[in-house]
């Protein structure tokens, strides 16, 4: 089976995740972090700043490593490399996406998860809930 290198971006703002709904493919309607695949000679986070870019108008600045996600879809493995980040500069236009949210923690079930990305999100919905209780 084909391995997919992937990264992706949490981008935070304060207590809240930006998530972007896929717009295309066999996966269209569900959500994910925004991110994409990691070009040869790019670092992981090279290519987060390409991708959040080209996706969605915005310079970030990529932070902590979360984790390290790996699923098998139907038809690749995906090893995808989750980051905090920050915007910098821009607006988050979605050029690829239909839709955006920021999430609470509160709120982050509310959309249907890509299934590799529900393991990540339980550990963010943790880290959201801590930093809400220390405010």
């Amino acid at each position: 089976m084909k391995t997919v290198h992937v990264v992706s971006a949490v981008i935070r703002r304060e207590n809240e995740v930006f998530a972007t709904q896929k717009g295309y493919g066999e996966w269209k309607g569900w959500w994910e972090f925004p991110g994409g695949k990691v070009e040869d000679g790019e670092s992981a986070k090279e290519a987060l700043f390409r991708e959040i870019r080209e996706e969605l108008e915005t310079s970030v600045e990529v932070g902590d490593l979360i984790e390290v996600v790996e699923y098998d879809y139907p038809k690749f493995h995906l090893y995808m490399e989750c980051f905090w980040a920050t915007v910098t500069e821009g607006n988050l236009v979605l050029k690829e996406a239909q839709d955006s949210r920021w999430l609470t923690a509160e709120q982050i079930y509310d959309v249907k998860w890509l299934p590799g990305d529900l393991g990540l999100i339980e550990t963010i919905r943790k880290e959201l809930m801590k930093s809400e209780r220390e405010k």
